[in-house]
């Protein structure tokens, strides 16, 4: 099965806004407390917002304006609530998301068995 292959900059776009939007909520909870590890809170804003949107619905807030999302590699359909996890976690590790493979997968999509694609316009 072939896939339309998503550029390295609608993927940093994607992640950029996911990030912004957990760094914004971050900050909406936490601008009065004593929050001494703001960035632990973004993380984990960020990792349950593409965990939970994902698994529910394909697409992370990010992915979801750029029009790409995440299916199965071995058949294009909706990907497992485990591949998720699998994906999300290995995300967070940032180097992860910045290496490829020949197909343009990076190592969370294949340890996942799952790919994002352009939808049609």
């Amino acid at each position: 099965m072939t896939f339309a292959r998503v550029g390295m900059g609608r993927r940093v776009a994607a992640l950029s806004i996911d990030w912004l939007m957990s760094y914004a909520a971050a900050y909406l909870l936490t601008r009065h407390s004593q929050v001494s590890e703001r960035s632990f809170v973004i993380l984990s804003i960020f990792f349950f917002e593409i965990l939970i949107l994902t698994t529910l619905q394909g697409a992370s807030a990010g992915q979801k304006l750029l029009r790409i999302k995440v299916v199965r590699f071995a058949d294009g359909g909706q990907v497992a609530p485990l591949q998720v996890l699998i994906r999300t976690i290995l995300l967070v590790i940032v180097i992860t998301a910045i290496t490829y493979d020949e197909n343009g997968r990076g190592i969370h999509e294949r340890v996942s068995g799952s790919v994002l694609t352009a939808l049609e316009p």
